[in-house]
């Protein structure tokens, strides 16, 4: 059912989450990105970022433990091992071909007005939509129970958004004033020398720590904003995908793309790129345009889409499912990782 106020929280924490990790370590967050990064070669940053998704469990669990996402129940057969791992495969070819996700992609990319990734976004969405209506054709979903429809709005009790509210503020002001906090008092001292030779101390301006308790955060925030606003559940998604049958359509991805990209879009406006973010010398902005944009990566976005629309799974959720469903997490990931080096050899047979 529609969770109006669940799901602006969720996002209003979606947007803290890349903004914090734009504005303080100049980085995108996109999760595919981060996840072969894992796979390949990681780093202490993009370890913190799963380890913070991983640790928002237990704020949750101290101050809303119902909102904890309750996945589909894992079913171990060779057809169900063998659909997730291709539904893997399917998303890690797609995100590797067309450089990102709904994170990278819709979150960070449409708030700073990329072209390239507004065709992403305009390719996995008709995509995904189409999957789902063509592989489940009756567009019921778990999410929409009993014969209500499903745009029909659920409010949580008092208590509840009281509860999801300070949760929301205490997690936002940590992931602000804690990396702050470590600059200011664990800065490394090293030695650079004088003219005449002597070595004077001096002040890494970038230490490594704030950039590790920024990433962290930022993984903490972006999971809260998932689970909270249900987003992490694929029938909550699938069932956005309903449209525009009104009877099974769930407008609730509507809020996370207003309250979650449109802050983005009014922060990138006003503070801009002109100053080098908190902890980098500069912002690792992506150069691709709408000129950067060909069939293949049409075709990786669409295949994106496609294995979107067919389980309601993008990385993000996927990250949650894998840390809740480790056996799931291992045929899906181990599919995800696959599908990204088939474009790997394929770039190698091509010479590049």
């Amino acid at each position: 059912m529609f969770t109006p106020i669940e799901t602006t929280i969720g996002a209003l924490l979606l947007h803290q989450a890349t903004s914090n990790l734009l504005y303080q370590n100049g980085d995108t967050l996109g999760v595919s990105g981060f996840l072969r990064k894992f796979f390949s070669t990681p780093t202490k940053e993009t370890l913190a970022v799963f380890v913070g998704m991983a640790a928002s469990y237990y704020p949750l669990k101290t101050l809303a433990p119902q909102l904890i996402t309750t996945f589909p129940p894992l079913q171990i057969t060779i057809q169900a091992a063998s659909a997730t791992i291709a539904v893997g495969a399917l998303v890690g070819w797609g995100t590797k071909t067309s450089n990102g996700c709904t994170s990278g992609h819709m979150l960070c990319g449409l708030s700073k007005q990329s072209t390239y990734s507004a065709s992403a976004v305009a390719t996995f969405f008709p995509a995904a939509l189409i999957t789902h209506h063509l592989v489940h054709p009756t567009l019921q979903t778990s999410a929409c129970p009993g014969d209500r429809p499903c745009y029909t709005p659920v409010y949580p009790s008092l208590e509840k958004t009281t509860s999801i509210v300070v949760l929301a503020v205490l997690s936002v002001f940590a992931a602000q004033a804690v990396p702050r906090l470590i600059a200011k008092f664990t800065t490394p001292p090293h030695t650079a020398a004088s003219d005449d030779g002597k070595q004077l101390p001096t002040t890494d301006p970038h230490p490594v720590a704030p950039r590790i308790a920024t990433a962290f955060f930022s993984g903490l925030l972006f999971a809260l904003g998932l689970h909270i606003s249900q987003m992490a559940h694929p029938a909550k998604v699938t069932s956005f995908l309903s449209f525009p049958v009104m009877h099974y359509w769930d407008p609730s991805l509507v809020l996370v793309i207003l309250f979650g990209v449109l802050p983005n879009l009014v922060q990138n406006k006003l503070q801009g790129f002109k100053s080098p973010p908190l902890f980098a010398d500069k912002f690792a902005l992506s150069p691709r345009t709408f000129k950067d944009v060909d069939t293949k990566f049409i075709l990786g976005a669409a295949a994106f889409g496609v294995g979107w629309g067919l389980t309601g799974t993008c990385p993000g959720p996927a990250v949650l499912r894998a840390l809740s469903q480790p056996i799931w997490g291992v045929l899906w990931m181990g599919g995800f990782w696959l599908g990204g080096r088939l474009i790997v050899e394929e770039y190698r047979g091509c010479g590049g």
